[in-house]
């Protein structure tokens, strides 16, 4: 029983969870505005690789992170710009940008690195030791020894949640992704709202994305992102588009891989592949169980027309 609530296995956890929890608050906020979002992949790929080429050529973890997240807001605002202004198929545009993402990150490392037998690294964020908390048993382990990615990404769940439900913003953006033609109907411009969201939720992509170089592996190679970007898509559904339950399932997800590279240590009886394969083998049963009576907003994926009667 020891094994599966380690302090060291917890901490990982909370580690493997922070880039699940940025990426899908940014997509919740997407899609509480009516944005549909499946380019996230994409997005975090070339985040990723911005991240990582910015800080191998400056040395600065904070402009490395800063480029990430102007790149996630880029895709994002492309996004919108073909959902919102060209009232396009959000689920094709999305798509595209998730091929377009992937490739795009593969072809910046090519330009700038080029071809080599040696990968290069950089440094990744410290660990933040909170003082007098850092020492307390067992919780100080997993809760106050973390980067502070890992400290933003759980602040954050609580900041956005209060946002939804305590603020006019808040309130509107939701209507806009329940019930745009009301909104509109008092003034309120719903494209502006949704190029806001999707500048926000993008800003949060790219950092979910810069994540992995700047705070994990301190390299990029093709692939790293490793399905991040559709298991936050996941997370949102299982958290029924609010941020704690979003929270939930993020953790839960990264208990699960987490687990794996603990298991791959302690025991040969269980093939690599399987434990490999754990993470989003639980994906998929959890959300085939909660995805009955899950009700997105109303109004997610659709275009909003102004001149529409309906």
């Amino acid at each position: 029983m020891t094994l599966f609530v380690d302090p060291e296995l917890l901490r990982l956890m909370l580690t493997m969870a922070a880039p699940l929890v940025l990426a899908g608050l940014g997509e919740l906020i997407m899609e509480r505005s009516g944005l549909l979002n499946v380019g996230v992949e994409g997005m975090m790929a070339v985040a990723a690789a911005c991240a990582f080429l910015t800080m191998l050529k400056t040395g600065s973890l904070t402009v490395a992170a800063a480029t990430a997240v102007v790149a996630g807001i880029a895709l994002a605002l492309l996004l919108a710009l073909y959902a919102v202004a060209l009232a396009s198929s959000q689920l094709t545009v999305g798509l595209s940008i998730f091929v377009l993402g992937t490739g795009l990150a593969s072809l910046l490392y090519r330009v700038v690195i080029g071809v080599t037998t040696v990968t290069p690294t950089t440094r990744t964020l410290p660990s933040l030791a909170i003082p007098g908390l850092a020492g307390l048993p067992f919780f100080g382990t997993v809760l106050f020894t973390q980067n502070a990615l890992v400290y933003l990404a759980l602040l954050l769940v609580p900041a956005l949640a209060g946002f939804f439900v305590l603020t006019p913003l808040g309130l509107r953006l939701r209507a806009a992704g329940e019930n745009p033609r009301a909104l509109d109907t008092v003034g309120v411009d719903v494209r502006a709202l949704r190029y806001g969201a999707a500048a926000a939720g993008g800003a949060l992509i790219g950092l979910a994305g810069a994540y992995l170089p700047l705070a994990v592996t301190g390299a990029y190679s093709d692939g790293m992102i490793g399905g991040r970007g559709w298991l936050s898509l996941m997370v949102v559904i299982f958290g029924r588009w609010q941020p704690g339950w979003a929270l939930v399932g993020a953790v839960l997800f990264a208990y699960t891989e987490a687990l794996q590279f603990k298991l791959a240590l302690v025991t040969k009886a269980i093939p690599p592949q399987v434990l490999l394969m754990l993470p989003y083998v639980v994906a998929i049963v959890v959300l085939v169980r909660l995805y009955r009576g899950a009700e997105p907003p109303r109004a997610l994926g659709q275009p909003y027309r102004r001149e529409s009667r309906v």
